[in-house]
């Protein structure tokens, strides 16, 4: 495993070469969110918008009426917040193929509240037509592109930048409504997503040692949320189901998660991991991961109150065996 750099700017560049009628669109966000290669390989398919998100989501919808495919791009929190009721007027009512790139999803920016989208699944997840898909890893990264472009309708994507490791095989993309298992076991089920998958791996390998047997999916589709595999590994699971996500508790992969668990019957434990109703302030994403209880020494506790066991693991031990390379001085996450 090793870590990437500039993922998706190398990627779309190659992606949309033979694809004339996509176009890219920035609203002042052009390096930062990694488009800079395509303005400069098909600068008559780029589009600078300026610093005005809700003309820029009117707009698209414009274009998508006219045989375009506007892959909008921004940080996370300027999408929904900024431009909702412009989404879904001109983008989700009419079923427009709009793909939305939100960059700096959760925590991953030190921006604080004003950057920090926590909110934007369970908002954005109340649009009708809205596929929601979010990229854990570089291999996700790299095939998010075909999954989202299959779709007639709107897409939005919780997507990562700067240097992120390779968590999947190259050869496994990324498929719509399907979970990754990651390993297999039945004394708890265990959902991540995002940059909560890689913080998973860390702890389970070792939560293994120590006799406890975990199912774990890396969830990237969070709308729609009607996978089977879900369900099998929800009714697999001896002691409970565990999720973890960066983003609120409140509608996001845990709220998902419960959902399916009340319509089926399954009267299980459910614990959830993720920004308990709280906004978050400025700071490293390892920091805050850490801070805010969205790690992997967040899990190990949370598998010991739900096994009402102590395994005495601590964060050095978890440092030790980590699951992909550990992080560059770079700062992906800064603005």
């Amino acid at each position: 495993m090793k870590l990437l750099s500039k993922v998706h700017a190398k990627n779309l560049m190659r992606w949309a070469k033979d694809k004339p009628n996509v176009l890219a669109l920035s609203a002042d966000l052009t390096s930062s969110t990694e488009i800079d290669l395509f303005r400069d390989a098909y600068p008559d398919r780029f589009i600078s918008m300026g610093i005005a998100e809700q003309n820029m989501m009117s707009f698209a919808g414009g274009l998508a009426r006219e045989g375009f495919f506007p892959f909008v791009h921004t940080f996370a929190v300027f999408i929904y917040r900024r431009a909702y009721d412009q989404i879904a007027m001109s983008v989700s009512y009419p079923n427009l193929p709009v793909r939305m790139f939100g960059f700096l999803p959760g925590i991953t920016t030190p921006g604080g509240a004003t950057h920090q989208a926590i909110e934007d699944i369970a908002v954005m997840r109340a649009l009708p037509n809205m596929t929601i898909l979010e990229c854990g890893d570089a291999t996700d990264v790299e095939t998010v592109l075909d999954a989202a472009h299959s779709l007639r309708g709107p897409v939005y994507v919780r997507m990562l930048r700067g240097e992120i490791p390779r968590l999947f095989p190259q050869n496994e993309p990324l498929v719509l409504n399907t979970a990754r298992q990651l390993s297999n076991g039945g004394d708890i089920t265990l959902f991540s997503s995002g940059i909560c998958t890689e913080e998973a791996m860390r702890a389970t390998p070792l939560l293994r040692e120590k006799g406890v047997s975990i199912k774990h999916l890396h969830v990237s589709t969070l709308k729609p949320f009607n996978d089977p595999l879900v369900t099998e590994a929800i009714a697999s699971a001896k002691h409970g189901v565990i999720t973890m996500e960066n983003h609120s508790v409140i509608g996001g992969l845990g709220t998902c998660v419960a959902e399916v668990m009340a319509a089926g019957g399954m009267g299980k434990k459910l614990v959830k991991i993720g920004l308990q109703d709280t906004y978050v302030h400025g700071a490293s994403r390892a920091y805050l991961m850490k801070e805010y209880n969205l790690d992997a020494m967040a899990l190990i506790a949370a598998v010991e109150r739900m096994l009402d066991t102590r395994f005495g693991l601590t964060g050095d031990e978890i440092a030790a065996s980590p699951a992909v390379p550990r992080h560059s001085d770079a700062r992906p996450e800064a603005l």
